[in-house]
């Protein structure tokens, strides 16, 4: 089982970045430590997928090097292993037998870059700089997605209710009249959804609708 150190909507944390490498190749994993260590990236390293899976996931932006051909369970198929445990790490595979139909299969599961072994460095370090930024961008989503959340959970069943009809673009008296309350009782509740919800504007309002896919009828946030 895959153990993590916070859960995947705890903050972005402040922990500089690491690169984790899982390869059967003592030698590639000691070339590929001392490279990453040399432009002072944090690595950790792994000789199968099974050691990975036992270990704490820290709560830092990160990327996983995978070899493709590993003891026991291909690369391919502990990327899928990974998914299907909602375990979101980006992946560069690195192999020294690939083709055309692995790369695509890996592409197409979300891989950031497929290297054919011997590869360059810079081309090594390329891919991981994208993998973190990928990393720290879904982060940092995740991050604001759980503060609209934890946000609209403060808010009472009638005040989500006049969000979503507001949102769905209908004026004050349109939503008087959709819930049957005087407009001014309207206006009071969007006052407090735009306060409790750190809204500055309607259109910014709306927005923060759209990613808690709020709308009439649904009934609240979709998680």
């Amino acid at each position: 089982m895959i153990e993590r150190a916070a859960s995947p909507h705890a903050p972005a944390s402040a922990e500089e970045p690491i690169v984790f490498v899982v390869d059967d190749d003592a030698s590639m994993r000691d070339a590929l430590s001392n490279l990453f260590r040399s432009v002072g990236l944090r690595v950790k390293v792994f000789a199968s997928a099974h050691e990975f899976l036992r270990s704490k996931l820290p709560d830092a932006s990160s990327c996983l090097i995978l070899d493709i051909r590993l003891p026991r369970v291909s690369g391919l198929d502990f990327q899928a292993e990974l998914a299907k445990a909602d375990v979101h790490i980006p992946i560069i595979f690195m192999t020294g037998h690939g083709d055309i139909p692995m790369t695509v299969r890996a592409m197409k599961a979300g891989a950031v870059d497929f290297l054919t072994k011997p590869f360059r460095d810079q081309d090594m370090l390329d891919a991981v700089t994208t993998a973190i930024e990928r990393d720290r961008s879904r982060r940092d989503e995740a991050k604001v997605l759980s503060d609209l959340r934890a946000a609209f959970a403060t808010l009472t069943p009638r005040e989500r209710e006049v969000m979503a009809l507001v949102t769905a673009g209908l004026m004050n008296k349109q939503v008087a009249a959709e819930i049957g309350v005087a407009e001014i009782t309207v206006k009071i509740h969007r006052g407090h959804i735009m306060r409790k919800m750190a809204a500055k504007s309607l259109p910014d309002l709306v927005r923060m609708a759209q990613l808690l896919g709020v709308g009439p009828g649904s009934g609240g946030a979709q998680t």
